[in-house]
């Protein structure tokens, strides 16, 4: 698999980038590490109500790495285990509240951003770990940088992907704007809105996703999910399967989402940008798909010019998904190379 336009900087020095997007061909393609299992996992009762699925694989003793999957509410995937060179790096996994296998399933009571990250800190306490590499894409990197910020001191580095930083204008753009390059989907998403609610689609979805009837609530999340699927990728994808499993996929993705998007990810006005000072001297890289329609490049650009030292590398033949080809290279290559720097030094603050 040939993926052209992924920066491949392999030189030690740059333990801290130069400011600036990379777009310069590479040299060599970063393939999927081979597939692994868990070396343990377990459920951690976080309060009454929540109970976290967590994992760990790879090298009990390596640098300890935590994945923070999308969504809100989208859960982790054994694919996800394959962005890290499992004889390096220690793979934590979790699925955040309501998500994945976690329980209750698509549960937005006592589910916010601070509580996401508190979750984060018991994890991290749980598993004994001092310092660990924080991972996310999209909603993930809202979350990253949310714990990074409060947490700088536990950091060693940061990985973002698809950058998501919960303001109203990218909420509006998710259900408003995207519809300017995927016209039938948007269609497709309108389609069942009376005319007078189409103007606020949030609210007009919210109140079918968290509404009495049951049917309504599982056909508005097929469709908010079939919608965001068909924006996520460079090149068409088929839909997602209709199963039952499926669908109560769908409904936790969804009605996570629309209770997230509705409370502005429980942030303060541009508090991620406002904070990026807190994050100095952890090294840090942006991957961003050139074509991303769900997550526009301008919100990684406009991060990475507040945040000195941290590397936007743009991805030209890619979208918003993980798995495109040359997003998936770009994380695998920028997880090589804090490993190729030999060390990691202590987290920024310590």
């Amino acid at each position: 698999m040939r993926v052209p336009n992924v920066d491949r900087c392999t030189d030690r020095r740059h333990i801290m980038p130069a400011r600036g997007a990379q777009t310069k061909p590479m040299a060599a393609v970063s393939l999927p590490y081979p597939p692994i299992e868990p070396l343990r996992s377990g459920m951690l009762a976080v309060d009454a109500l929540h109970t976290l699925y967590w994992e760990e694989s790879g090298n009990p003793h390596g640098v300890p790495v935590v994945l923070l999957h999308g969504g809100p509410g989208s859960g982790t995937t054994p694919q996800h285990r394959q962005f890290f060179d499992p004889a390096f790096y220690r793979i934590v996994l979790f699925d955040q509240r309501g998500a994945g296998r976690s329980t209750p399933m698509g549960e937005t009571r006592d589910n916010t951003t601070a509580l996401l990250v508190a979750d984060m800190e018991r994890l991290r306490m749980l598993l004994e770990i001092d310092h660990w590499l924080v991972f996310g894409g999209s909603w993930g990197s809202t979350l990253a940088l949310a714990y990074a910020q409060a947490h700088a001191q536990h950091c060693r580095a940061i990985v973002l992907r698809g950058v998501f930083l919960c303001t109203p204008a990218e909420i509006d753009w998710f259900l408003h704007g995207m519809g300017h390059f995927f016209p039938q989907a948007q269609a497709d998403l309108l389609e069942g809105i009376d005319a007078s609610e189409r103007h606020a689609l949030l609210r007009a979805y919210s109140r079918r996703l968290f509404g009495d009837d049951a049917a309504r609530r599982l056909q508005a999340a097929r469709a908010w999910n079939r919608y965001e699927s068909r924006c996520l990728h460079l090149l068409p994808h088929a839909d997602e399967p209709q199963d039952a499993e499926a669908d109560a996929h769908a409904l936790a993705v969804a009605r996570l989402e629309a209770h997230y998007f509705l409370h502005a990810g429980f942030l303060e006005p541009d508090q991620l940008l406002r904070d990026v000072g807190r994050l100095h001297g952890i090294p840090a890289t942006i991957v961003q798909g050139r074509y991303d329609v769900i997550c526009p490049p301008i919100t990684a650009w406009r991060l990475q010019q507040a945040w000195p030292g941290c590397q936007l590398q743009l991805v030209d033949a890619a979208g918003h998904s993980a798995f495109d080809p040359g997003i998936q290279a770009a994380l695998i290559g920028a997880m090589d190379r804090y490993r190729d720097l030999g060390h990691f030094g202590p987290a920024a603050g310590a």
